[in-house]
């Protein structure tokens, strides 16, 4: 029977970064996103749950990958290259560099931007009251 939107049953997972490192958080919710928690997992459908991130501040990065790990961006224009190393991008936005390791490790795909839709990351432990945590 094939899945409908109607059938997908979508659930809140919860992780704290506070102490975890980078890689692994962003596996474990990248393999929650797509859904290959579930039984009925297909890779063509889009049948994962939301995730939700608290602490991203604190999150157990090695001090050589701080300085060493630098993020680029490119505008298309002659000299238009941006970087930015991890230590400076944690001090500026940490919410970003969690966002960037989890979009890194889903399929690249069509479906890729729909399950990033669904992750919500927060900076300290206060998140929404609006999303119901049922973990």
């Amino acid at each position: 029977m094939p899945k409908g939107k109607q059938t997908i049953q979508r659930k809140y997972h919860l992780f704290d970064a506070q102490g975890k490192v980078l890689g692994r958080l962003a596996t474990q919710s990248a393999a929650i996103l797509m859904g290959k928690n579930k039984a009925d997992f297909s890779p063509h459908i889009d049948a994962g749950d939301f995730v939700v991130i608290i602490n991203s501040d604190k999150l157990s990065i090695p001090p050589r990958k701080l300085t060493g790990k630098i993020y680029h961006r490119f505008s298309g224009y002659p000299g238009g290259i941006k970087s930015i190393n991890l230590k400076d991008q944690i001090k500026k936005d940490s919410r970003k560099v969690v966002a960037k390791a989890i979009y890194g490790m889903l399929p690249k795909n069509k479906l890729r931007q729909k399950m990033m839709n669904r992750v919500f990351i927060y900076q300290d432990d206060k998140y929404s009251q609006k999303i119901d945590i049922t973990h």
